[in-house]
């Protein structure tokens, strides 16, 4: 069982960040993989995107455009994780999620 309080990230967000980058859209202060690299040395755990999680993705109502946020949202359902977003389209889905605006 995973530790409700263990942060982790999720490999879907590791493909966004390196698309994102690659393609100018988003900027680091270095490169993906040494965000990355941080973030695991501070004790964040990685989550691979499994079958199950794409077959999760199936099952989801297509409330979303985003396919990156389409597997977040399929991973959380599916790990029994919190997803924590300021996306109202990610928080239109019934996920235990925490909403970032607040």
């Amino acid at each position: 069982m995973r530790d409700p309080a263990q942060l982790v990230l999720s490999s879907v967000c590791v493909l966004e960040i390196v698309v994102k980058h690659a393609g100018g859209k988003l900027r680091l202060q270095g490169t993906p993989a040494d965000l990355i690299s941080e973030l695991l040395e501070d004790g964040v755990a990685e989550l691979p995107m499994t079958v199950p999680h794409a077959l999760q993705l199936g099952r989801l109502p297509a409330l979303h455009r985003d396919p990156f946020d389409r597997l977040l949202v399929a991973q959380a359902i599916s790990e029994g994780l919190t997803i924590v977003s300021a996306d109202p389209h990610v928080l239109a889905y019934h996920a235990v999620q925490i909403d970032a605006r607040r």
